[in-house]
């Protein structure tokens, strides 16, 4: 089954929809900030070309800029 993900602007919505999806039975779970920042990086780790490599200096000036 697919999932929506809903980003309420205010806490008062954030409890509005999880008390309607809670009283319409439907599965919910609020993450955090850092849970959302793994997530796009599990994404991003997902889409990286695992082919090409890169050598030790070019990493080095990398994480040096």
């Amino acid at each position: 089954m697919e999932s929506i993900v809903i980003s309420p602007k205010t806490r008062n919505e954030a409890k509005l929809i999880t008390d309607l999806l809670a009283k319409m039975n439907i599965p919910s779970k609020v993450i955090t900030e850092e849970e959302k920042e793994d997530i796009g990086l599990l994404i991003m780790m997902n889409e990286v070309d695992r082919d090409e490599i890169v050598s030790r200096d070019e990493v080095m000036k990398k994480l040096n800029s």
